[in-house]
């Protein structure tokens, strides 16, 4: 195993089912790497099939961090987890190894190294406020309130993005001004330097046709059967968790208002919906290395000598 010479973060970005968590295993069998989670999904615990997350073989060989660290009726945002993610980062810096940051979270990702504009700390009877309201009356109840209070900001989140949805309502009940008013104002000082960013695509026909058997290979690995046990737990449909794509649609099943093929249809379209977002997104980054994920293990090499090139080699 060899060991870049240089401190730095690397990122591995890309759309969903591209292939960022085979490419992370690859190169942290390479290097001395160590894995931090910027999915906003894997961080919930026994959200575990329907969020392709690591398992335990994978998470015993390398070190993989901010997995697992809430319940699913906890939210989570762009900023808990700037706030969370940089005392990893310098751990694994402390340590001699590098951390390779890896999700589908564009926002997380340039919150992580940009930074977010300062808001106040929401009063947590502000948060118990606006959960209350989600488990109570429903998320379109939240979003209603949030276009009452706060319309430019309900304009710019998208309807279906639940963590940003619920944090939005938070900060204009807890603050009395919107996220739009708060990001306008300068940023506070960017967060770790980024040695790489490597980037995985695929073609546009065959990245949908991953989706589709990603999502077939799920409901096989017992994808229905962990909702089913997270809701017969104490588990609500309006918990920030289950209103993400593919987890809101099997819980639709589960409660008979869909059938199984039709949460599944519905979930592979609104999944290469939100890749294309995605892609979008991932496009205006800057200083990207892009890889092709077609040739799948072909692409480690590729992306090997990327990380030599831009941290150097320790031997």
């Amino acid at each position: 195993m060899s060991k870049p010479a240089r401190r730095g973060a690397i990122l591995i970005l890309g759309p969903t089912a591209v292939g960022k968590s085979s490419l992370a295993m690859g190169l942290a069998e390479h290097f001395e790497l160590e894995i931090v989670n910027a999915d906003a999904l894997q961080v919930y615990r026994g959200l575990d099939i329907g969020t392709a997350k690591p398992d335990a073989e994978d998470r015993q060989r390398v070190p993989h961090h901010l997995i697992d660290i809430l319940d699913p009726s906890e939210p989570f945002s762009a900023g808990e987890f700037k706030r969370r993610a940089e005392p990893v980062l310098e751990a694994i810096h402390s340590r001699g190894h590098v951390p390779v940051v890896v999700g589908g979270s564009g926002f997380y990702l340039r919150t992580l190294t940009r930074g977010l504009s300062p808001i106040p700390e929401v009063p947590d009877a502000v948060r118990r406020q606006v959960t209350e309201l989600c488990d109570e009356e429903g998320f379109e109840a939240v979003r209603r309130r949030l276009k009452e209070l706060d319309p430019e900001t309900a304009q710019r989140v998208k309807a279906e993005d639940t963590q940003r949805t619920l944090r939005a309502l938070e900060v204009v009940l807890g603050t009395g001004r919107g996220l739009a008013e708060w990001w306008r104002r300068e940023p506070p000082e960017a967060g770790p330097s980024v040695a790489l960013k490597l980037g995985l695509t695929l073609s546009r026909a065959l990245l949908y046709d991953r989706i589709a058997r990603r999502v077939d290979e799920m409901v096989a690995a017992g994808w229905v059967e962990e909702v089913s046990r997270l809701l017969e737990g104490g588990g609500r449909p309006e918990w920030p968790a289950f209103q993400a794509i593919g987890y809101r649609q099997v819980v639709r099943h589960i409660r008979g208002e869909w059938s199984l093929e039709e949460a599944l249809e519905d979930a592979a379209r609104e999944t290469r919906r939100f890749a294309k977002r995605q892609l979008t997104w991932f496009r205006k980054e800057t200083d990207v290395v892009w890889i092709d994920g077609e040739p799948g293990p072909a692409a480690i090499p590729i992306a090997v000598r990327a990380v030599e090139a831009s941290l150097g080699d320790a031997g």
